[in-house]
């Protein structure tokens, strides 16, 4: 559910609750309903934690499970290079 996939990635980040809140310019409060599944946040909020954690309004909604990594701003070799890491991760050839 969507909470647990905030509170996931939220800790995976080394933020607290008040830490994401002060970001969203929200209360810990909003951040802890939102994590206990009590209320949704609006959807322009759900377009900034998307932004925030890198991944998309899908993956939070559980509508799907791909993960992505951010690349903008580094150069096609670096993407490449990394592209080649996933790959011997998979085990792809």
């Amino acid at each position: 559910m969507f909470g647990e996939k905030l509170n996931s990635l939220r800790e995976k980040r080394g933020m607290s609750q008040v830490d994401l809140a002060r970001i969203l310019g929200k209360s810990k409060q909003s951040v802890s309903n939102w994590e206990n599944n009590n209320i949704m946040p609006s959807i322009d909020m759900l377009i900034r934690l998307s932004e925030i954690f890198h991944v998309s309004c899908d993956f939070l909604l559980d509508l799907e499970d791909r993960k992505y990594i951010e690349v903008t701003g580094l150069e096609d070799e670096q993407i490449a290079h990394i592209q080649l890491v996933i790959n011997d991760i998979r085990g792809d050839k």
